[in-house]
């Protein structure tokens, strides 16, 4: 299993895979950036990083995260809500197929192993409000913003 450790904007991202895929996403405080990348990372760091330039929408490389089979529901519908947009933690909930499960979806999406690439930034209450981020709601509100930026209209 390889790690690296790269610059974002909202902090350090601890990457962690092999060459079955990517199995971890994470965001630190602040820790030490990796000098070289080791090839089975490489296609996930180039693809964050043009996340956050704002050149990438949605991403392609191999991911491979550990969870039970209701948590990798989740995350594949975390996966079709498109850039740009949020959904409830009801609506998700709608989606996997039980809205009874709001619960679960909502603990689910907490557990999130991929930050940014699997979206769970792009769920919200239903009341519009940003709750439950483990990575802090200035991140995810940053996320928010970032996916869909308020484009000054020119006066003239």
């Amino acid at each position: 299993m390889e790690t690296v450790f790269i610059n974002t904007p909202l902090g350090t991202a601890k990457i962690k895979g092999d060459e079955n895929g990517i199995c971890l996403i994470s965001i630190l405080q602040e820790g030490e950036i990796s000098k070289t990348i080791p090839l089975e990372l490489k296609s996930a760091v180039k693809e964050i990083n043009e996340y956050f330039k704002g050149k990438r929408t949605h991403f392609t490389f191999l991911m491979n995260p550990n969870g039970t089979d209701f948590q990798k529901k989740v995350w594949k519908s975390l996966l079709e809500i498109p850039y740009g947009k949020t959904v409830s933690y009801l609506d998700l909930s709608k989606q996997v197929g039980d809205v009874k499960a709001i619960r679960a979806v909502a603990s689910a999406n907490g557990k999130n192993p991929l930050w940014i690439v699997v979206p769970c930034h792009r769920v919200i209450g239903s009341d519009g409000s940003l709750t439950g981020y483990a990575g802090g709601l200035w991140r995810k509100k940053w996320l928010i913003d970032h996916e869909n930026p308020v484009k000054q209209q020119s006066l003239f």
